[in-house]
This record gives structure tokens, C-alpha cells and sequence, in this order.
């Protein structure tokens, strides 16, 4: 059954960042009404938290086909295809025009958090008649809370309100909770809001992908102008050499020059790389830094500042009441493990997916853009894009277009796929 059971009923798009406002502007397309709900007060709130950080995607990969053309219809012109946007750029030339479009803004509510999805009048355990009854989203908003029938559900709500703790394990480090006066959070503004709390201090990064390289990079221009300013690289492995990536053999060459540019760094001893380090506590010390204890050898890093980009989780608890197939470990859609498991295939692009493999047992209920990947540490917007393009189009009964794939991903050059485990 699709969501055209319910044709006078909104489909819901929880989140207004890139991937939620396409699947409203593949929707409108479609003649469907969206109903986007927002938890910030704009659209691409939490981009805004890291406005200065660098996509490593040209804009040519970062512009939904169904919004470009209900931009266009407005006179809005593309920025250069092959320049590279940063975050504030992304929110400023894009998603705000594309949320303030005549056809779409009146289907946006922002300050309103989705706190519950479930079936009208049915809890996760009744099945009979379950796809004969409309989907309820619950809202929390100023005005308090309310139930909203919708026909669908598209969950673009992203994963940056939900980073992985620092420590091993999955568990928060004993002292963590404790420890918020030294934690940077993930992606830092180190030459810009944050450059006095890093200047002339010691910070320390964990992490191994490209949010720690972007924080590492920054700290290395930082320390050429602030003297005394010392930077550690935490890694769990035993090499960085994922993350130093392909360099030129990636065909998007932003996303290569990082790679290198952090190696380069490392060799010069500009960086100093500590490897096979779990953390196990933090403590304060008595004059005020941070004690990051190992969870090996007795391994302690004394720092000032602590930014620990270490990946990101889904939120699921507002999919609690609904039918869901997750991976075990990853807490992706069951079918879509496979291609994304980062154990096993560590490159940052995946085949292009659709519906198919984002379907759950509740139907017209779907998980996409960042969300979509659980736990693994990799996404490009295109992906997202393609998603949302398939999704919208098998919920309003198009399954010829839902099939199809529409998208050609870059390659990156780093794929360490073992044998039999798929290329890029």
C-alpha cells in the first residue's frame, strides 16, 4: 500500500536540512503535500554549527535536482558547479532560498520537535488492520504538544544531536558526563568562535575520519601564527592510512587534498600521532587540564581542550511505536549493511540505493539521508538526494521511477574493500 491511501493526509519530512527539504521539493513535484517539521528555528539549524568547516563535495554534487528546478522557476542562479561551499555557504545560497520558496514555505514548521511516530490508535504489537490506519506524528512544540495525522513519514532528522561518546566500547569514559568545561564537540570553530579556548594550548582530537582531519588541519594553521599551541591525533588503529586516502586518484580532489595535507602534517612532527588508544577516563587534574587515560599500558595524554570526533549515532527513540528492520550493528536499514559496513568496505561513497533497500516492515515509513547509515561514518548528499528521489517516488506509486537509479557517485581512490566485499 502506498501513501495514496491516504491522498487528503501530508506526508511528514522530519528535518529541514538538504536531504528533507528535497524530499519536500520531489513531493510538491509529485503533487503531494509535505508537512516538514524542524526542531531548529531555520532551515539547516544544525549545519550552522559547523558554518565554517568545509564540504569536501563541489556544489555539482551538493544541489537536489527536484529544488534546483523550483529554484530556477524563481530566477535563483546556480553558484559555480565546481567551487566548494562551506556549511554557512550551503545554508546561506541554498537551503535558505529553497525553504523560503513560495511553494514550499508554507509547508514548514520550525521549532517543532518530533518526539513519537506511530500508527493512528495502534501500538508496535497489533497488526491486524495496521496499513488500513494513518501514520501519527507527535510534536513538541511552544505551544505544547499535539498529534498529527500523516500518510507517510520521511525521516531526514540527521545524526549531529547525537555523537558517540568518547569512549570505548560505545560507552561514555568514566568522567565524561563530568568533563563538558574540556570537550570541544566534533567539529569546533578553531580559527574562528573557538580560536582563544586552542591558541597556545594543548588539544587533543580523537577520531578518523574527516570531521578529526578538518579539526586537525585547522589547529595546524592555528599553531603557525600562536606559539605554544601543541596538537595530539588519538586514533583507536594502528594507521592512519584510510584517512590519508587516495590523494589525487580521488575524483573529488577537496576530499584527496585533505588526506594529504594531514600526512604531510604528521611527518613534519607538526602533529603528534598517538595510535592504538581507546579512552577508559577522564579526570581533571590540579591545575585545571584534562587527563585522558588509555585503556592500554597506563597510557595517559595530559590536554586542554578535547575534541572528539568521533562519529555519530541514530536517534531512534521517536521510532520506537513503529516496525523497523535494523542491522544489528549498524542500525541502518537491515538490506543497506552491506554496502555501507565500514569494516569491510571503508570508502565513502556506496552503490546508489533506493527504496528498495530503505523499506521497513511498517510501511510508507522511511529513514534517509545521514540517518539512514546507523552508525557508519560516511555520507555524500547525492546519496541522500537519490535516496529521497526514489522514496518519494515508490510512496506515490511510481515503482517504475523508484527502481531506476538516476546517480553516478565520484569515486574516491581509498576503497579497501577486501576481496569479494565490492568496489567503489
Amino acid at each position: 500500500m502506498t501513501s495514496n491511501a491516504f491522498p487528503e493526509l501530508p506526508i511528514a519530512v522530519i528535518g529541514a536540512g538538504p536531504v528533507g527539504l528535497a524530499a519536500a521539493a520531489h513531493l510538491l513535484e509529485r503533487g503531494r503535500t509535505p508537512l516538514v517539521l524542524e526542531s531548529g528555528a531555520q532551515a539547516g539549524a544544525a549545519i550552522l554549527e559547523w558554518a565554517h568547516v568545509p564540504l569536501f563535495s563541489p556544489w555539482r554534487y551538493t544541489v537536489d535536482v527536484a529544488s534546483r528546478r523550483l529554484l530556477e522557476a524563481e530566477g535563483w542562479m546556480e553558484p559555480d558547479l565546481e567551487s566548494i561551499p562551506t556549511g554557512g555557504d550551503l545554508v546561506r545560497e541554498y537551503l535558505a532560498p529553497l525553504a523560503a520558496h513560495r511553494g514550499l514555505a508554507p509547508h514548514i514548521r520550525y521549532a517543532a520537535r518530533v518526539i513519537g511516530v506511530a500508527r493512528r490508535d495502534m501500538d508496535k504489537v497489533r497488526s491486524v488492520g495496521r496499513g488500513r490506519r494513518p501514520l501519527v506524528v507527535r510534536v513538541q512544540s511552544d505551544s505544547g504538544v499535539e498529534d498529527i495525522e500523516v500518510a507517510g513519514v520521511i525521516d531526514a532528522s540527521g545524526t549531529w544531536r547525537t555523537p558517540n561518546p568518547v569512549g570505548a566500547g560505545g560507552l561514555p569514559a568514566q568522567g565524561e558526563e563530568g568533563a563538558a568545561h574540556w570537550l570541544a564537540g566534533p567539529l569546533p570553530d578553531v580559527l574562528g568562535r573557538d580560536r582563544e579556548a586552542h591558541a597556545g594550548r594543548a588539544t587533543l582530537v580523537i577520531g578518523m575520519g574527516h570531521s578529526a582531519a578538518n579539526t586537525l588541519l585547522a589547529l595546524d594553521e592555528l599553531a603557525s601564527g600562536s606559539p605554544g599551541t601543541e596538537i595530539v591525533w588519538a586514533i583507536r588503529g594502528r594507521s592512519p592510512r584510510r584517512l590519508y586516502g587516495g590523494a589525487e586518484s580521488d575524483e573529488l580532489p577537496a576530499r584527496g587534498a585533505i588526506g594529504t595535507r594531514l600526512r604531510e602534517a604528521v611527518d613534519a612532527g607538526r602533529i603528534r600521532l598517538v595510535t592504538d588508544f581507546s579512552v577508559s577516563r577522564l579526570e581533571p587534574t590540579d591545575d585545571g587540564r584534562l587527563a585522558v587515560h588509555g585503556a592500554r599500558d597506563g597510557q595517559v595524554l595530559v590536554v586542554d581542550r578535547l575534541a572528539a570526533a568521533t562519529g555519530f549515532r541514530p536517534d531512534l527513540d521517536m521510532l520506537r511505536e513503529v516496525r523497523l528492520d535494523l542491522d544489528p550493528a549498524l542500525e541502518c536499514p537491515r538490506a543497506l549493511g552491506p554496502l555501507i559496513d565500514p569494516t569491510v568496505h571503508s570508502c565513502s561513497t556506496v552503490e546508489p540505493h533506493g527504496a528498495d533497500l530503505l523499506a521497513h516492515p511498517e510501511s510508507e515509513v522511511y529513514v534517509v539521508g545521514m540517518k539512514s547509515y546507523g552508525r557508519a561514518p560516511t555520507f555524500l548528499l547525492a546519496t541522500g538526494y537519490e535516496q529521497v528521489r526514489s522514496v518519494v517516488a515508490a510512496m506515490t506509486g511510481d515503482a517504475a521511477s523508484a527502481a531506476r537509479v538516476d546517480l553516478l557517485l565520484p569515486a574516491t581512490g581509498v576503497c579497501c574493500a577486501t576481496a569479494g566485499a565490492g568496489g567503489c
